[in-house]
């Protein structure tokens, strides 16, 4: 299992936690948070270096990286 899969597990759990009627301590709270948090930002990086990857070929053949608007602003 790799580090992710334990963070996600572990995420999981504690959700699972949250919603029975023992609830979750406030250090598992934050600790929730945390993860969350380390998560989103995992997938926003991951997610903006696969669009940084995309190529668009238009009808001649001209090969364009795709930008994001701030880019396209400036």
């Amino acid at each position: 299992m790799t580090n992710w899969d334990e963070r996600i597990a572990r995420i999981n759990e504690l959700a699972r936690k949250s919603r029975t009627d023992e609830g979750l301590t406030d250090e598992e709270k934050q600790e929730q948070q945390q993860l969350r948090q380390e998560y989103i930002q995992a997938f926003r990086a991951s997610t903006r270096a696969h669009l940084e990857s995309i190529v668009i070929v238009d009808e001649k053949g001209r090969r364009k990286k795709v930008r994001s608007k701030k880019e396209n602003k400036q």
